[in-house]
């Protein structure tokens, strides 16, 4: 027992020393600008087990992990809001068999992200599910709705969850919310007429607005991600986010997901600063 105690004693006091260099290492970060969204693709958890000879499923329960510590690290820093590409609807194409397991698996971490312990308890986060929920299994889907309910009140960090999610879907699902509003909203939603008043074409109210998109976009709660990190080295977006990525840094770390740590996070971060002014005028030029 007393080995079990002094090893406790020492595993705390590291984690406490780690955390106190974190908040030093992000108060200066804080000099410059802070992101107030980072989204995640979580690239290479599959490669990731297979170099290891791991079994298959492994490599996404240490990503899982790998995830909780950069939920961790994100509120540490103050960012209110963090998206993760969790699966994709082109993922329903791999083998029956894989599908199931990562569906078991993620009814299992749903689970787990509810346990009074966990870390969307302990830091206030809130969890959105997002995208086409209604390709998941029924138990899958129940899930992610109690867990949305469970954590509705949370306010601290807001946490999205992009499974059975593309962005061509997500665009496809907001022009076709936008039409039928418009057609609940006009007493002639055929009509095509269009006035002309001295010399100016008038719009005609069943027109889509850019505006109207945005508003039913899947991930309208939020505002647009600051900066993406892809890791694995890639720098495909892979229908991720597409809508809202315009004036957003990437960056591709060549570590596999599960191989990502802190100082990984700091210098996306840092290489965010360095060109924010950019990103800021490109912006303000568009609108």
């Amino acid at each position: 027992m007393g080995s079990v105690g002094s090893f406790l004693s020492k595993y705390f006091e590291k984690e406490s020393m780690l955390s106190l260099l974190r908040r030093g290492v992000f108060r200066i970060l804080t000099v410059g600008p802070t992101p107030n969204h980072i989204a995640f693709i979580l690239d290479g958890n599959r490669r990731y087990a297979q170099s290891l000879n791991m079994k298959e499923g492994d490599g996404h329960k240490i990503g899982f992990l790998t995830l909780m510590s950069m939920l961790k690290y994100c509120y540490e820093m103050g960012v209110k809001y963090v998206t993760i590409y969790a699966f994709s609807i082109d993922n329903f194409k791999r083998k029956p068999h894989e599908v199931q397991n990562l569906m078991n698996l993620m009814l299992e971490k749903i689970e787990e992200l509810l346990e009074e312990e966990s870390i969307v308890h302990n830091f206030g986060i809130r969890v959105h599910f997002i995208g086409n929920l209604m390709l998941l299994n029924e138990q899958v889907r129940a899930a992610a709705k109690k867990a949305m309910a469970a954590t509705a009140k949370n306010d601290k960090v807001v946490l999205s969850i992009c499974v059975a999610y593309t962005s061509t879907d997500e665009i496809v699902h907001a022009i076709q919310e936008s039409y039928n509003e418009k057609q609940e909203e006009n007493n002639e939603p055929n009509s095509n007429d269009i006035g002309v008043h001295k010399g100016f074409v008038e719009r005609n109210p069943n027109d889509i607005k850019v505006t109207d998109i945005e508003r039913h976009m899947y991930s309208a709660f939020a505002p647009d991600p600051d900066i993406l990190i892809r890791t694995s080295g890639e720098t495909r977006l892979s229908n991720f986010l597409l809508w809202q990525t315009t004036y957003c840094h990437l960056y591709s770390p060549s570590v596999l997901w599960p191989n990502i740590s802190f100082w990984h996070l700091v210098w996306g971060i840092l290489n965010y600063q360095r060109v924010h002014s950019y990103l800021e005028k490109k912006r303000k030029k568009t609108f």
